[in-house]
């Protein structure tokens, strides 16, 4: 069985059928069982071109005939024998994701467990949701692509290039600006991150919160102190003074105060909260995970 993580993500091309049916179901004009159908045939015509392109390859070693489309496409529940012979070649690529959720979705009353088990660990490693996020936008359905890969980035919260991507798609959509991820989710924040004299600054509030640290604001000293797992940070507006355990620190940006919300500089508190901070200059991405 696949790991829980990956229960969102239901077979590739069943999946982007789901999410481009339901935009189909959104626009009126469009043939709903059309979209759906869209879907599910760019998933197969990526694998028929796998296997088209390792057949080719095996005529040209001499292999003789590997993979056909005959193979595939016209001997009915035999098919799924090419698909194995091509997923050897394929299984260290994003294509191979593809190829084991098909063989996994059509064929899983002719595989081995021993087969079902192999074919899941490739579905895992080669990140279904990313390749259906791909297939997604190449049909055009932008928005359902990135839900789908900000699903692939909350399953792995530690891979940058998910985060890379999710950023593009989101620009595509026109949602730019400086973007905010702690542990794969968007915190909630009334004031949105923002670049200053070369340090991202995000609202301290939403980013302590989100890593399930105590909060405390003093009026009298203008000050925010952070409590977390034995580690007490505390900053004050307008200075580049902080605390972290009582040691003094210099910030390179003041806290400051931003439409009543008091916005810090997102590396020195994910850090001092021993958190990992990452920047993506492409995406003007600010990611802070845990490991």
């Amino acid at each position: 069985m696949m790991k829980k993580k990956w229960g969102i993500a239901v077979v590739v091309g069943a999946m982007a059928s789901q999410l481009v049916g339901a935009a189909a179901m959104a626009k009126p004009d469009q043939d709903h069982s059309g979209a759906a159908a869209k879907s599910e045939t760019a998933v197969e015509a990526k694998a028929d071109s796998t296997v088209k392109e390792n057949n080719g390859k095996a005529h040209e070693n001499g292999q003789g005939q590997s993979v056909t489309e005959d193979t595939y496409g016209s001997k009915g529940g035999q098919g799924y024998k090419g698909l194995l012979n091509a997923i050897e070649n394929v299984q260290d690529k994003p294509a191979g994701a593809v190829i084991a959720e098909l063989l996994l979705s059509r064929y899983d009353h002719v595989l081995t467990a021993e087969q079902k088990a192999a074919l899941e660990a490739i579905v895992e490693k080669d990140e279904a949701l990313t390749a259906t996020a791909e297939l997604l936008e190449e049909q055009g359905e932008v928005e359902a692509a990135a839900e789908v890969q900000h699903e692939a980035v909350k399953a792995d919260v530690t891979n940058l290039e998910s985060y890379k991507k999710l950023g593009k798609l989101l620009n595509k959509l026109g949602k730019t600006g400086v973007k905010l991820y702690v542990n794969g989710d968007v915190p909630a924040f009334e004031v949105a991150p923002f670049i200053r004299d070369g340090s991202t600054l995000v609202p301290f509030r939403a980013i302590s919160e989100a890593l399930k640290a105590d909060v405390v604001w003093n009026e009298d000293e203008r000050s925010v102190t952070v409590t977390r797992d034995g580690i007490t940070v505390k900053l004050f507006v307008d200075s580049t003074k902080a605390f972290v355990n009582g040691n003094e620190v210099t910030l390179e940006v003041p806290a400051a105060i931003v439409d009543g919300s008091t916005v810090v500089p997102a590396r020195f508190i994910s850090e001092a909260l021993k958190a990992t901070v990452e920047w993506d200059q492409d995406t003007q991405s600010v990611v802070i995970f845990e490991k």
